[in-house]
């Protein structure tokens, strides 16, 4: 039986791979910095252990027969109320260093480490497809800035680890994965902010006009959760020494979507009546190029948009991970 360390296994996209390895007959071990899970994994007979990426000796109380690191730990931006550089430092940079010694000194195969979007962010704007091995840069200003060097600097280290050791890696550059979370707000700028998604869901709820600002051609790329999912257990059983890899499925426009979130969340046929503002400022726009994806791991994309608005009324009703992240009322 394959086994799987899934490190930030209770965060936006750790728990959902932690409950798909289980799903798929693999040996799971949950880990976080988090001091307990409030029995959620237990329910599944996963094992669960509180882990901090800064301190070695945490790690000794993990098994070391494993074949798949999933490192998804780290602060994140979207989560950070202020602005704290530092704990990027600690948590990719240090952390990371201190995740690859461990797999080195329990000859631990293959891992599997999320890279940010924002590493090409001088490539959006336009519709050509970004490809999985372009350069990797460091925006000069905003509040990603040492989120991104930070974590260009562990992919850095993952690749020297590959060199050296023979690490197998597979590096995903994440679209955003779009996935259900009781929390329907993120930080900008450290600053507290509604997601969009969630503020055109809550006006087609209830039946209220909704704009569509500038360009509403404008593509915004889209990775459904399970074709996320998808990648990661294909990057898991691969056999080759991995790469890096775009996840995404070729996006949809701003209006598709907008029109798409009021057919299915309006409530008793009372559909919001939808406008356009081309003055008002333009949503960003990048779309990623999958091919390698697709040629490398046999990734075949199989969500839309509408699928994913779909899967994620019914999500929002069986509220499966309310164990570990609470429901909406506690955001």
């Amino acid at each position: 039986m394959k086994s799987i360390l899934v490190l930030g296994a209770t965060g936006n996209l750790g728990a959902y791979i932690t409950l798909h390895f289980n799903k798929l007959g693999w040996r799971v071990i949950a880990a976080s910095r988090r001091k307990n899970d409030n029995g959620f994994f237990a329910d599944y007979n996963i094992p669960y252990y509180s882990v901090n990426l800064n301190d070695k000796v945490s790690f000794d109380q993990l098994p070391t027969d494993i074949d798949v690191v999933a490192d998804f730990a780290g602060d994140l931006p979207a989560s950070m109320e202020g602005y704290h550089g530092e704990k990027y430092i600690d948590s990719i940079i240090y952390g990371t260093y201190n995740v690859l010694e461990w797999i080195r000194k329990n000859h631990i195969p293959r891992i599997i480490f999320p890279q940010t979007l924002f590493d090409v962010h001088y490539l959006f704007g336009n519709r050509e497809p970004i490809s999985a091995d372009a350069e990797r840069r460091v925006p000069l200003e905003g509040d990603h800035q040492m989120y991104v060097i930070a974590k260009n600097a562990a992919v850095e280290m993952i690749e020297h680890y590959h060199r050296e050791i023979g690490l197998e890696r597979f590096i995903v550059r994440l679209s955003k994965v779009y996935q259900y979370h009781p929390n329907h707000y993120t930080f900008t700028n450290g600053k507290k902010c509604l997601i969009n998604d969630w503020f055109f869901i809550s006006k087609a709820e209830k039946g209220e006009p909704i704009e569509i600002w500038g360009d509403p051609t404008r593509i915004l790329e889209t990775c459904h959760v399970e074709d996320f999912l998808q990648i990661i257990e294909k990057s898991a059983t691969a056999n080759h020494d991995g790469g890096i890899y775009n996840i995404g499925s070729g996006g949809s426009s701003l209006e598709e979507r907008i029109r798409t979130i009021v057919d299915v969340f309006a409530i008793d046929g009372k559909k919001s009546e939808v406008s356009y503002a081309p003055e008002k400022p333009l949503c960003s726009q990048y779309v990623l190029d999958i091919t390698k994806t697709k040629k490398e791991l046999g990734y075949v994309p199989k969500y839309n948009w509408r699928d994913y608005c779909i899967w994620l009324k019914n999500e929002r009703k069986i509220q499966r991970f309310a164990k570990i992240w609470g429901t909406e009322k506690d955001y």
